[in-house]
């Protein structure tokens, strides 16, 4: 279940790739308010992919669910240490809960650009922070479903030896 687990997190991350490339020029602009061509540049990709994208703009939001749901199946499973799965459970929860209760709200406003551009270089920066931390708490998942899959932190039989040794002979004196 892992590999479906990383392959959410992966799709998530091309994502945030793409919505980074945009959010990125928030950076290097003193004071409050952005250049009024960084925000149209911002705002107009944010208006494309949240409302004028539909019905594809709900694609991402059903890959977060699909990938919770992957999340509890290995928990089920149980194919990896316990922690790797209920971790893994809680910190993309915490992720969705926050792009859909803040970051996607505050993308569809931008995308709207009918505030004062204050407001919009507001929502703005406040998008780039989010996205900034999703990307990171992405790639941090992303290893560790990876790494669930190696057999370091695979469950074992009790009893079963960490380190296979089939097919070495032990010395002879």
């Amino acid at each position: 279940m892992s590999r479906y687990v990383a392959a959410g997190l992966s799709f998530l991350l091309a994502v945030l790739w793409f919505d980074l490339m945009f959010d990125v020029q928030v950076r290097g602009h003193e004071g409050e308010l952005l250049p009024p061509e960084v925000l149209a540049s911002i705002s107009g990709y944010y208006g494309r992919v949240t409302t004028g994208a539909r019905p594809m703009n709900f694609l991402v939001s059903t890959v977060m669910i699909l990938t919770i749901l992957a999340i509890c199946l290995q928990i089920r499973e149980r194919r990896t240490r316990w922690w790797v799965g209920w971790g893994s459970l809680a910190v993309l929860c915490t992720g969705v809960t926050l792009a859909l209760t803040r970051t996607v709200p505050n993308a569809v406003r931008l995308g709207g650009a009918a505030d004062s551009l204050a407001v919009q270089s507001e929502l703005a920066r406040a998008i780039y922070g989010d996205h900034v931390y999703a990307f990171a708490r992405s790639v941090a998942l992303l290893a560790l479903q990876l790494c669930a899959e190696s057999r370091f932190l695979q469950r074992r039989p009790a009893g079963q030896p960490v380190v296979e040794l089939s097919g070495i002979e032990p010395p002879t004196s």
